[in-house]
């Protein structure tokens, strides 16, 4: 199986540049199934409904969150109805949404997508993911009842995202990091068989600090005082993140390859 994962959208300029771009794409290089983080899609900040239905629209499979995921209260009203749109698994119970959901690749093949939140730099400070993890894998072993496990690890901390991907070595397809929207060029397969990157970068302007306007981070690293909202930046954006291939037998990965659009 062909998994593709796409960093962080960060405001229109990425929704649009997905909503061209990633038809064309998935037909182009066989994917099977694709995941995006969508954290920042609405503005920089959450989701709204309508976002979520364009992108599944486009051809999102799978959209997962993080830190961000509250910020757009519309969320509240649709994602107990969305199994698709995948909040981070360590919120507490009875916390609204999926933290983990079963799907179906094109070609009918079951695929589990997982999202973690990170703890360390990380607000707000949820479960542990290492204990969450293991709760979400009971009963869904890699090969057997699932032919793909992947999961979006959410995380300030290149040391805590780099430690879930050997803890869950072999027992996953694919660990891929979010959250920093800087990609890092460190894909790999690890020793038993898990593809791994730190961070699959964003989805957005790249003439920006982290997808967001100049201003208002230089002002605020450079005088303490915060003048005013953080934006999205205006520009030509790009689309980054990895294509992992799977065995169809094992689950495992055979491949990743870092993409930039």
């Amino acid at each position: 199986m062909k998994i593709l994962f796409l960093g962080d959208i960060v405001g229109r300029h990425a929704r649009e540049k997905i909503y061209d771009t990633l038809p064309g794409y998935i037909e182009a290089h066989q994917i099977d199934f694709t995941i995006i983080n969508a954290e920042n899609a609405a503005g920089g900040f959450g989701i709204t409904q309508k976002i979520s239905q364009d992108l599944f629209d486009a051809g999102a499979d799978a959209l997962t969150m993080g830190n961000h995921t509250w910020d757009n209260r519309e969320i509240y009203g649709f994602i107990d109805k969305q199994p698709r749109l995948i909040r981070p698994a360590n919120y507490p119970k009875g916390t609204p949404g999926y933290g983990a959901s079963m799907l179906q690749s094109k070609q009918g093949m079951n695929v589990l997508v997982v999202n973690l939140l990170g703890r360390v730099f990380m607000h707000p400070v949820l479960d542990c993911p290492f204990e969450v993890i293991d709760r979400e894998l009971i009963g869904a072993a890699l090969g057997e009842y699932c032919d793909a496990i992947i999961v979006d690890m959410h995380a300030e901390a290149t040391s805590e995202k780099q430690s879930i991907g050997y803890y869950l070595d072999g027992r996953v397809s694919a660990v891929i990091g979010s959250h920093t929207h800087v990609p890092t060029a460190d894909e790999k397969i690890l020793p038993k068989g898990t593809a791994y990157q730190t961070d699959a970068g964003m989805c957005g302007v790249y003439d920006s600090v982290l997808g967001m306007d100049k201003q208002e981070p230089l002002s605020r690293f450079t005088t303490k005082l915060n003048s005013g909202r953080y934006k999205p930046a205006e520009g030509k954006a790009t689309l980054c993140g990895a294509i992992i291939q799977t065995d169809d037998k094992t689950g495992l990965a055979t491949d990743i390859e870092r993409i930039k659009i």
